[in-house]
């Protein structure tokens, strides 16, 4: 793919596991502490015991109603009267629609025309006004911000921004409350918002931990910066994992992947396919693909050998039935 490098500036507040601690506190009402699985032939498949934080049973379908509730329950009398504005294909859509209706704000989300109907369809049901643009053509950060300046909205950002980071690390924090033990752990990557808030956590938790981002190699945005030492944009990326297809790192979250994490990982459509199946079929679990690239690289030998117990973070289950 042809990229190029973006901007490095750092912005925002630095991320602290103070911050995230908080923000569990915050969106206790909001949201639910999702079980932890095991599987005896996941395990079997990868070497190694697996431990599944489904997210994909969280409110909402995904990880995202943590940072956007924490974004939310964090706003003022007026911010709130003036309304919310987020831009997402889907899950975070959906949960940033679920957090405006607990806070009582209007909630107008920018989503591709191709977004999955089985995101598109909650997020408009929960009271949403959803407005569409074409992924190839035109820019949502450029529509999001043209609703703000008419509407004097507050932005609900995907992932680069402290509050959206520090709810997102709220999964690993439950996760390693659980089981301690864990010496690695896998988190899907897109913009970096979910890997950035767990590896801020797990590391003060347990500072030796090996944190791997999963990525797939059609939307390898993360894995190219990662080896550069610099943010890379990529074309809009045509990936199964369609919550997955930021094309470049946030300003905000990469620079802490860069501190944190020890490698990304790459997994193919057909591996990433695999595992959505593997879920079905044996652990009688429904996981989107972007939830299952994290599966797929434990599935599939992409992390090093010499992993004991392994943590990963099952990020969402909005499958969309036209798609299986």
């Amino acid at each position: 793919m042809n990229s190029k490098p973006l901007d490095n500036s750092p912005t925002g507040t630095a991320i602290t596991p103070e911050l995230v601690r908080e923000a569990a506190h915050r969106i206790a009402p909001l949201i639910h502490r999702t079980p932890i699985f095991t599987s005896r032939s996941a395990s079997a498949l990868a070497g190694h015991p697996l431990f599944f934080k489904c997210e994909n049973f969280q409110r909402g379908g995904a990880f995202k109603i943590r940072g956007a509730s924490n974004m939310a329950l964090s706003l003022s009398a007026e911010q709130i009267a003036r309304g919310i504005v987020a831009f997402s294909s889907g899950n975070h859509a959906q949960a940033t629609a679920i957090a405006a209706r607990h806070v009582g704000a209007t909630a107008t989300i920018v989503m591709p025309l191709d977004a999955p109907r089985a995101k598109v369809e909650p997020t408009r049901a929960l009271g949403a006004n959803i407005i569409t643009y074409d992924r190839l053509k035109e820019d949502r950060e450029a529509i999001a911000a043209k609703i703000l300046e008419e509407t004097g909205a507050t932005l609900v950002p995907p992932y680069d921004h402290p509050l959206i980071i520090a709810g997102q690390g709220t999964a690993a924090l439950e996760l390693l409350e659980d089981h301690p033990e864990l010496d690695a752990l896998v988190v899907c990557v897109g913009g970096g918002g979910l890997i950035s808030g767990c590896a801020t956590i797990a590391k003060s938790m347990n500072p030796k931990i090996r944190i791997f981002g999963a990525e797939p190699a059609l939307a390898n945005d993360t894995w190219q910066s990662f080896r550069k030492g610099e943010r890379v944009t990529i074309p809009p990326p045509e990936t199964i994992a369609d919550g997955l297809r930021s094309p470049a790192p946030g300003k905000l979250t990469f620079p802490i992947i860069q501190r944190c994490v020890e490698d990304i990982l790459l997994v193919s459509e057909d591996e990433i396919r695999e595992a959505v199946k593997f879920c079905f079929t044996r652990m009688k679990m429904v996981v989107e693909p972007s939830g299952a690239v994290s599966i797929a690289a434990a599935l599939y030998g992409k992390l090093p050998k010499d992993v004991r117990r392994v943590g990963l973070i099952v990020s969402g289950g909005n499958m969309d039935p036209a798609g299986c």
